[in-house]
């Protein structure tokens, strides 16, 4: 407690704003309150989407508050809170709610942590107030009355199994190994949510029903609405409806458990046989602001040192990251909780490493620390952060009508769980411009120097563990840092950008022709290079403006004789930056602007796209610009970039599901280069020129190229920035075009049973139909509902009848390029001695599919949730820049006709587009076993 006090007063003794420790101010649009017996609740109205609303229950209890013989049952009961409930009965609840158009694991889901457990209901339709009545009454019932009956929960057993199961990999091992050391003494030490499988598969039915009887009630318990709703009838409907849940006189506390702290540091390694990568994670934990505190100006302020201290270091780590022989290959820093505690705070850096550079890694991050706490962060790292905090605020703040309700809803959340302020865009935005104007970089530094102590300090360490390799040992890591902080430090160098993007205006170029698209209601430009621009105007963001432009070609000519090339342009045509700049200084030089810019090559076309603010529209077009012009290699950026890379894939084959896609590929393709992973020995082919002339050539012409520009967009002043950086591309009108490349699938019966090594037995099972079909939009939006449907089917079966998977994955393509290239995949994981017999299902589910088409209520289910789908999308920029680039590139029209057909598409439609796609007899069957 002292170190919090004590930065606390460094930081208000010298800082005018914060003479006084008021309270923060509170969002006027959110409507809060406390009923009688606890229970809290937040409504606020939204219009964005319209028509639409957000219902969650957050409950602050998660697995911390299990007994021994209950680890794992908060989780357990978070699945169970969908099996049945006093007034929804079995599966009645999710049968209605699909009925609605709202999809079970989309629109209604949860999720249980170690102090937290969340369940929502989101997208509802509003204009039926029945429909909102009966979301209101799962809050309820989810808060007092599920019904835990023995049957059900017998059935849950399985899935939870089968989760533990798919979720059991090398992570969880590591993490398995690093709470007990992290944590001695401490609760969170032995409460990971997923529990104990003994307890999963033994416990008896009333060691739950003790859990959910004690734990939740409406002391713990917050009502979340948001969205196009009436505030003061939802809230009346609240008070209503929850009051009359009780509160137990005689409750358990519900206690915070805390992590105590460690004079000498805590160092602990964890290691596992199929862990791909190395990483350390460094801590100097503190006490966390009280809930009080947090709600004051003094909090606030806090926060946004932190924040600022944070972001300034890790610029400093992307510079390092850029140049070769860097000492670890992803570095970042933090303050927040104490990895998975609540009651506990902790200054945190991350990073990952070569399995050979822990010393160096751990060096260069404590040399880090050890340079901020000599010499701080100068005034030119903060005047840039400072303007990009106050750009985001601004950002929000202009588009503040226009938010989406799951912003909201996330953020009650947070107030709820965690205590965080409610301030509302409007006053944050106020806020920040005060706090970001008052504190200077002398307070940051002094503040984040007292966090940087000898005290508290824990390092973590996790890794592959393989034949040969030996970690470095605690007193070898410490003798490391006691070396760097006796080493001299020099201060940090900073590079000050007084260049502009632009030095001068290009030669303009002139729209030759203009048109309207009365369909989409939008403006059609022909420039005089060649490029065709469409631009449609919107109102459902008020300061936001998106981008593509599009062209055939792509790496189609050099993807046989180059395939390694050609699979790497993406990761490498963007490490140069652009113009006179780096990708690091572009990233300053853009930091008090909103902007984004970004080209990218696939196999037959290649598209640059972009978003912008209002005033950065200028911004926008000068970097389209410059990437078509004068694109940047930067060759120390790439060698690092080859080091990285080359780390990231020392260790994959360790991972038993890369064996797995190694085996997918072959089945699905045979031997294609184009379709297989970059492996280690292929870093030798990569050529920075080659791929950056492959970039030159496809961006050589901008003439073939089909602008789309959607939102907030005024013609008469975009029209002079067109001119002035598209139209002035040289180039000239050509039809783009790209070379055919071999990409078909195998055909036939394929089935592939292997075995693999992995430490936690599980079957991965895959099948692959596919075939040919016409590329049409009713073919498509049945294609859409076929995969979905099936969804429904296996999660039915499967899941819920089998108890014989987590999830099974399904997704169906009709690609327009190899053209009518359709495929169908189902995949999922399971107990190895039922692979074979869950995979029967599938097969059996499909063809009685074909032989009878979909059942009724999982066609309407499907229907009604596409339906309510599009008429989001509608109102999403998005959707239209989609649209347009699809009419005006790809020559397809999806958006005119999209509801009519798919109104009219019939059960039969279904099952006859399965029909075909079976009887064209292409399956492949690849399951993974583990060795026994």
């Amino acid at each position: 407690m002292k170190k919090s006090i004590l930065l606390f007063f460094i930081v208000f003794a010298t800082t005018a704003i914060a003479q006084q420790n008021s309270k923060l101010p509170s969002d006027p649009n959110a409507r809060t309150g406390k009923l009688d017996n606890g229970l809290t609740y937040y409504i606020r109205y939204n219009k964005t989407p319209q028509n639409r609303a957000d219902f969650y229950i957050a409950q602050n209890v998660g697995s911390m508050q299990e007994e021994d013989s209950q680890s794992g049952l908060a989780h357990f009961l978070e699945h169970m809170a969908f099996n049945g409930t006093k007034h929804f009965p079995d599966k009645a609840m999710l049968n209605y709610l699909q009925n609605n158009g709202i999809k079970f694991g989309t629109n209604i889901n949860a999720y249980t942590s170690f102090d937290e457990t969340v369940y929502y209901i989101s997208d509802v339709p509003t204009g039926n107030i029945n429909l909102l009545d009966s979301c209101l009454l799962v809050l309820y019932d989810w808060s007092s009355g599920i019904t835990l009956e023995d049957e059900a929960i017998e059935s849950e057993r399985g899935v939870i199994r089968e989760e533990w199961r798919t979720r059991g990999g090398a992570q969880q091992r590591l993490w398995d190994q690093l709470l007990p050391a992290m944590y001695p003494g401490s609760k969170y030490a032995k409460r990971m949510p997923i529990g104990s499988i003994d307890v999963i598969n033994n416990f008896k039915p009333e060691e739950i029903r003790s859990y959910y009887k004690k734990w939740y009630r409406p002391d713990l318990q917050g009502i979340i609405i948001v969205g196009d709703v009436d505030v003061d009838a939802m809230e009346k409907r609240i008070i209503d409806l929850f009051s009359d849940i009780p509160l137990n006189a005689s409750r358990a506390e519900r206690i915070h458990f805390p992590v105590p702290n460690n004079k000498e540091p805590i160092i602990t390694i964890a290691t596992d046989p199929e862990a791909r990568s190395t990483s350390l994670m460094m801590f100097y934990k503190h006490n966390p602001l009280s809930r009080e505190v947090k709600n004051t100006l003094q909090g606030y302020v806090n926060s946004y040192i932190m924040n600022a201290a944070a972001t300034m270091l890790n610029i400093r780590f992307e510079e390092i990251l850029q140049k070769p022989d860097a000492p670890f290959t992803r570095a970042s820093a933090y303050d927040g909780d104490y990895f998975v505690a609540k009651t506990k705070d902790a200054w945190t850096v991350t990073a990952s490493c070569s399995e050979e550079k822990i010393d160096d890694a751990l060096a260069a991050v404590v040399r880090e620390s050890e340079r901020i706490k000599k010499y701080g962060f100068t005034v030119e790292e903060y005047n840039l952060i400072r303007t990009s905090f106050i750009k985001s605020f601004e950002d929000l703040y202009n588009n503040r009508e226009k938010q989406t309700n799951s912003m909201y809803s996330s953020e009650f959340v947070r107030v709820f769980i965690d205590g965080e302020p409610l301030l509302g865009i409007e006053n944050e935005y106020k806020l920040i411009q005060s706090v970001a104007s008052q504190i200077s970089v002398d307070e940051i530094n002094k503040a984040i120097k007292n966090l940087i102590g000898d005290e508290n300090l824990v390092i973590a360490i996790t890794g592959p563990q393989k034949e040969g390799l030996v970690y470095p040992t605690g007193s070898e890591l410490q003798n490391v840092i006691k070396t760097v902080q006796s080493e001299k430090i020099e201060p940090y160098k900073v590079k000050i950008i007084n260049e502009p993007l632009i030095s001068s205006t290009p030669t303009p170029g002139k729209i030759t022709k203009i048109e309207s698209d009365e369909d989409f209601d939008a403006t059609v430009w022909s420039l005089s290079n060649g490029i065709k621009v469409i631009l449609k105007k919107t109102d459902f963001k008020d300061d936001q403006i998106i981008m593509i432009g599009s062209s055939f070609g792509g790496t189609s000519k050099y993807a046989k004789s180059d395939p390694v090339n050609s699979k790497m342009v993406n990761q490498v045509i963007n490490l140069g930056g652009v113009g006179n700049f780096s990708a690091t200084d572009l990233s300053k030089l853009l930091a008090d602007k909103t902007v984004l810019v970004k080209p990218e090559i696939n196999l037959t076309s290649q598209h640059i796209r972009g978003s912008s603010s209002i005033k950065d529209f200028e911004t926008m077009l000068q970097l389209v610009y410059l990437y078509f012009i004068s694109p940047r290699t930067d060759n120390e950026a790439f060698t690092s970039f080859l080091q990285r890379t080359a780390v990231n894939l020392k260790n994959q084959e360790a991972d038993p599901q890369v064996a797995f896609t190694d085996s997918l590929e072959q089945a699905l393709y045979v031997d294609n280069q184009l379709a297989k992973r970059l492996k280690s020995e292929d870093l030798k082919l990569i050529d920075y020129n080659r791929i950056m002339d492959m970039y030159k050539q496809q961006f050589k012409n901008p003439g073939s190229f089909v602008f789309t520009f959607v939102g907030n967009i005024d013609n008469e002043y975009v029209k002079p920035i067109v001119e002035n950086y598209l139209a002035s591309i040289p180039g000239k009108a050509v039809k783009g075009e790209f070379v055919e490349v071999p990409m078909d699938l195998k055909k036939g019966m394929i089935n592939n049973t292997f075995e693999r090594e992995m430490q936690n037995p599980k079957a991965t099972v895959f099948n692959a139909f596919t075939g040919q079909m016409e590329r049409t939009q009713k073919n498509t939006i049945i294609m859409s509902m076929f995969d979905q449907i099936l969804d429904i089917v296996y999660t039915e079966k499967i899941r819920e009848d089998e108890g014989g998977t987590y999830g099974v994955s399904t997704s169906g393509s009709i690609s327009r390029y190899p053209e009518g290239q359709t495929v169908l995949q189902i995949a999922f994981d399971t107990d190895p001695e039922k692979a074979n017999y869950l995979n029967e299902i599938v097969s059996k589910e499909l063809n009685l599919l074909a032989q009878s088409g979909p059942k009724d209520e999982d066609f309407n289910y499907v229907l009604e949730y596409m339906k309510k789908n599009y008429n989001e999308n509608i109102k999403k920029n998005g959707y239209w820049m989609g649209q347009i680039n699809s009419k005006y590139f790809y020559d397809e029209d999806t958006h005119t006709n999209y509801m009519e057909i798919l109104q009219s598409v019939t059960p039969k439609d279904i099952q006859a587009f399965a029909k075909s796609l079976l009887s064209q007899g292409n399956e492949t069957v690849v399951i993974m076993m583990p060795k026994k």
